[in-house]
């Protein structure tokens, strides 16, 4: 009688080495480069004082690289600011914020005194505040009261202080609208048509105008936002959201600001001796 045949047993596979937390020291990685980067009670990237110019120009050029896949080599190029073009900024030893705006643009104003006087031609204005979006251009255009102090003179938590943040932002804007006649521009498409601010800057003075990239671009082709006293462009650079975006960080606002940072009518100024335009990252 013939012995069935035993099934051969299965070998044993060899322990596999234990998985990486890989997951983990990505999340590691991430939380000690967001401790680096982001002041969260502020709200700004902390990284963009550290850039000069130099960096601040590859920065630039690797965003519309990232977000213009569709664009030509060609086109990429001409969307790109030089080095030179833009102010070394980064000796400026305080931390960004909105506080400390007025006192950055008079640091960097060759007659801080000007900073309070509208040029005299309606729709002119010297100095260009460059901001990632229509709420962030009306949270630093409009004019409300300053929020109070926490208690002991402390900072409030995060969430009002992040208020307070915007708030303080209008009041150093209105700090340089002195007098009657010089009034904030505020150019952005929140809860306001291009056909109303052309009427604005054609009727009226402004020393500091406020704006989207897309809409500034589009006043400025337009003519009705005119360059001729223009001193200074700051974009709003070091600002960011609840999700820790800035301008320069959603393709939705770089590529309008790329677009607008190289427009003929300013990149020939940037350096112009007779007639220079200083390029400001804030």
């Amino acid at each position: 009688m013939s012995s069935r045949p035993r099934k051969r047993q299965a070998e044993s596979a060899p322990p596999t080495p234990e998985a990486k937390p890989v997951g983990k020291k990505r999340k590691t990685k991430r939380s000690k480069h967001d401790d680096e980067a982001y002041d969260v009670e502020l709200g700004i990237n902390k990284l963009i004082a550290r850039m000069d110019n130099q960096l601040l120009a590859d920065h630039l050029a690797q965003q519309v690289a990232k977000f213009g896949k569709d664009l030509s080599s060609v086109e990429l190029s001409d969307l790109t600011v030089s080095a030179s073009s833009i102010c070394e900024t980064t000796a400026w030893a305080d931390a960004r914020t909105t506080e400390k705006l007025a006192d950055f643009l008079e640091e960097h104003a060759d007659n801080p005194a000007s900073l309070k006087r509208a040029p005299k031609k309606n729709g002119a204005p010297h100095t260009i505040i460059v901001t990632g979006a229509g709420q962030r251009a009306a949270d630093v255009a409009r004019h409300e009261p300053p929020e109070p102090p926490g208690p002991a003179g402390r900072p409030w938590p995060p969430p009002l202080c992040c208020i307070s943040r915007l708030t303080s932002m209008s009041r150093v804007v209105r700090k340089f609208a002195c007098g009657k006649d010089d009034t904030v521009a505020k150019l952005f498409a929140k809860h306001m048509k291009v056909e109303e601010q052309i009427a604005f800057l054609q009727n009226r003075k402004s020393g500091i105008g406020v704006g989207t990239p897309a809409r500034l671009f589009e006043l400025i082709k337009h003519g009705a936002l005119s360059l001729e006293n223009l001193q200074r462009l700051v974009v709003d650079a070091s600002h960011i959201d609840g999700k820790k975006r800035g301008v320069m960080d959603m393709k939705d606002t770089l590529m309008p600001l790329a677009r607008l940072l190289a427009a003929d009518e300013l990149k020939t100024r940037y350096e112009d001796e007779k007639k220079p335009l200083a390029l400001l990252f804030y």
